[in-house]
């Protein structure tokens, strides 16, 4: 079983398209794998980012679940639902266990033991990351162009950022703050 485990963030890591056709590694236990990747993913941020400045381990785990269902509640809805390749007919599931898998390489985020390698690791990861995730998108959606998989997902990663953007700038507007007239 961690045999399996290691396999699947090996691929994943290496960028092998093959990992998500293989219907093998998307069994029983594939959402437990996936998502024990997210919450490693998320930990290894926080530790990444202790070296600068002190983050709560434990909630970034959590916020890591969080942001797996968020990027594929979206993958589904654009990739599915808005511009479908063809007749598809993609379980949320199989899209769900793709996203978590895709997120292997933010695994190597444990690396950046100072301040000096946070930035690089973190930048490199999230574009690795980003490849997974177009790689993942279109192996399992089926589709046939990479520019279609590359849209899907960066129009994802848009409406994410734009509802994390408006979900802070709202915060903001509520903190209090004087004003000297």
């Amino acid at each position: 079983m961690f045999g399996e485990f290691l396999s699947i963030i090996v691929r994943s890591i290496k960028l092998d398209k093959t990992l998500y056709k293989d219907n093998k590694n998307f069994g029983e236990a594939a959402i437990y794998f996936a998502g024990l990747i997210m919450i490693l993913d998320g930990v290894a941020g926080a530790v990444a980012a202790n070296t600068v400045i002190k983050t709560a381990v434990a909630m970034s785990g959590l916020t890591a679940i969080l942001t797996w269902f968020v990027w594929t509640l979206f993958i589904f809805v654009v990739g599915v639902k808005l511009f479908p390749d063809k007749e598809n007919k993609v379980p949320f599931k199989k899209i769900l266990i793709g996203v978590g898998y895709a997120h292997a390489p933010g695994i190597l985020r444990f690396f950046a033991v100072t301040p000096d390698l946070m930035i690089p690791i973190i930048f490199l990861t999230q574009f690795w990351i980003f490849a997974g995730l177009i790689i993942s998108t279109k192996q399992i959606l089926n589709l046939k162009s990479n520019v279609k998989s590359f849209g899907i997902v960066f129009l994802s990663f848009l409406i994410i950022a734009f509802l994390s953007i408006s979900f802070v700038m709202s915060r903001m507007n509520a903190l209090p703050i004087s004003t000297i007239s």
